[in-house]
């Protein structure tokens, strides 16, 4: 297939949706999915063929449309008027839609979620562009809004040096959470000679609340394929993998078929688009431990080894897989690859702020009116995404904190909401972007006992290779469960803050070197709360049962229930 031919098929796919009178859209995503999305999609198209209207209407399964809280989503769009959004769908509500909108023209407004409420108005949508817009296992659907033309174009047209070169200009940065920029990464793996070479996307996102590269990888699958498919040219490398986290099967399935439609048509394989250069990509399934998320681990996870990181240096750009020079990146990263190639480096260096390029992805969640997947720009404050995106806090209730970057982020209050969401301004609070979690809270949330679920969480998560993190973070759990009892002191505040120190600075990997964040930020902004525990032994929230006496110091902990750990000599049997 060559570029004309892409052309081609676009507009035949093109023709072929103006042909219809009537697109509906149904999200098929997985929220919607478990909100009752396949009922609904399947009263649609009874409604459809009861009303005789097959040949006017066509009904589509999309990926996530973004307000995952309201769904089931369904969306119309009618030849020659606006798109009209319907949301919280029954099946007796989309037979309405269809014997209402579609058959009179009449929109069942109560289902209606209007196209410029602030959850849409305020979001750039880049790297979602075609969520929620596409057939997300349609190749001709992704082709006829432009897919695969920045593969062909940087094929026919540009030299490797020059693809690094434009992503460095764009101001690209890691999207996984490090933030390391993107175009300096790509070029340490093009300047690194060796015979072999490979590119990782990383779909293997663990945070509580996170769910960003699954609907991505869900709803656009072939945008990540083109990222790494123009990313294996910059760098030199022929083969390609995507590590996806075992609990999304929908993402893995429909990455798979995207891969195979992609290779049938010469997009991926060999002398892709008609050219001399070959790239194939293969998917990697992990097995949900959270620690696979780093970088070291994730590779060893993929060549079949315990997932585990090691010592860095060497980086993987120098020795990764199979110890030749591998790119890894986010799978949010390469999904922003094909939009800055087609519309330029400036284009997207002029969104965001000067240090913070972009747009960014964010899974909005928690004590919030509207949650969802949302895609604004670098430098938006979070009161805008918590008031006006989000919709405010429900029953008028007072916001606390927000949570930022997952277990390894930490707790903003409410003092800094007018912050601009960005890599410098979050980790001045002592919180960091991370993947893209934002978990809201309200007056209700204790944060001492926020922060024993996150310590909880990454305890749980360690792979126990250093004792820092093995034997420190239950620690640190365990301290903190005893402020919760009532039964700590002041002493054992102390304590807690020498130990998230060592912790932070002794530990091998970013899962022991950031677990301690939660704790210290909140010892930052909600010190009042670990005193009065201790103190007076209230909990203002009323969430801990706190005893009315204090209790003796000598007092511990449970103790954690214990993972069963397999012997070396049953490790080797398997």
């Amino acid at each position: 297939m060559n570029r004309a031919d892409l052309a081609a098929m676009a507009q035949r796919e093109q023709d072929r949706q103006d042909a219809f009178r009537c697109r509906v859209l149904c999200c098929a995503s997985t929220p919607c999915l478990s909100s009752g999305g396949t009922a609904v999609r399947e009263a649609i198209e009874k409604a459809i063929k009861d009303g005789d209207l097959d040949a006017d209407v066509q009904v589509v399964s999309t990926g996530c449309m973004g307000p995952c809280s309201r769904g089931p989503v369904v969306t119309l769009k009618m030849r020659g008027a606006e798109d009209v959004v319907y949301e919280q769908v029954t099946p007796e509500a989309a037979t309405r839609i269809i014997q209402e909108h579609v058959a009179k023209n009449e929109p069942v407004k109560e289902f209606v979620f209007p196209n410029d409420a602030p959850f849409f108005a305020k979001q750039h949508k880049v790297v979602l562009a075609n969520s929620g817009q596409i057939d997300p296992e349609s190749l001709e659907d992704y082709v006829a809004r432009g897919g695969y033309t920045a593969l062909a174009h940087v094929l026919r047209e540009m030299k490797p040096d020059e693809v690094c070169e434009s992503i460095t200009r764009s101001g690209l940065r890691g999207r996984g959470g490090a933030g390391y920029p993107t175009g300096i990464k790509w070029d340490l793996v093009r300047k690194s000679q060796s015979d072999k070479k490979y590119v990782v996307a990383n779909g293997d996102e663990g945070d509580p609340g996170a769910y960003m590269d699954r609907s991505l990888m869900e709803s656009d699958p072939h945008r990540i394929l083109e990222g790494m498919a123009i990313a294996g040219y910059a760098v030199g490398a022929e083969q390609g993998f995507i590590y996806v986290r075992g609990e999304y099967p929908v993402a893995a399935k429909r990455l798979e078929r995207a891969i195979r439609a992609a290779e049938r048509r010469g997009l991926l394989g060999s002398r892709m688009v008609d050219s001399q250069f070959n790239f194939r990509i293969d998917i990697r399934i992990g097995a949900g431990a959270f620690v696979c998320g780093e970088e070291t681990a994730l590779m060893a996870s993929i060549m079949g080894k315990r997932g585990q990181p090691v010592p860095r240096p060497p980086y993987p750009s120098q020795s990764g897989l199979w110890g030749k020079p591998t790119l890894i990146n986010n799978v949010e990263t390469f999904g922003s690859i094909a939009p800055i190639i087609l519309n330029k480096a400036e284009w997207f260096a002029a969104i965001g702020t000067d240090k913070s390029k972009g747009t960014k992805i964010f899974a909005l969640a928690g004590d919030v009116n509207t949650t969802g997947l949302i895609e604004v720009p670098m430098g938006i404050t979070l009161r805008e995404i918590v008031y006006d995106i989000g919709g405010g806090i429900p029953d008028d209730r007072a916001f606390k904190a927000v949570q930022t970057g997952g277990p390894s982020g930490g707790c903003i209050p409410a003092q800094y909401l007018d912050t601009p969401v960005d890599y410098e301004s979050l980790r001045a609070l002592g919180s960091i972007v991370g993947s893209g979690g934002l978990i809201i809270m309200d007056e209700r949330s204790c944060m001492v006992d926020v922060a024993k679920f996150f310590l909880d969480f990454c305890a749980d998560e360690s792979c126990g290779k250093c004792a820092p993190c093995r034997v420190g973070t239950v620690q640190i759990y365990k301290l903190l469960d005893k402020i919760t009892r009532g039964a700590a002191t002041l002493a054992d505040l102390e304590t807690l803050r020498e130990l998230c120190v060592m912790v932070q600075e002794t530990s091998l990997c970013g899962l022991g070197q950031n677990a301690p964040n939660p704790v210290v930020s909140t010892l930052r902004y909600f010190y009042d709360e670990y005193e009065a525990h201790i103190r007076k032994h209230k909990c203002a929230a009323g969430v801990c049962a706190l005893n009315e006496k204090p209790m003796s110091p000598a007092v511990v902990a449970p103790p954690r229930p214990k993972r069963k750990v397999a012997r070396l000599d049953e490790l080797e049997a398997v």
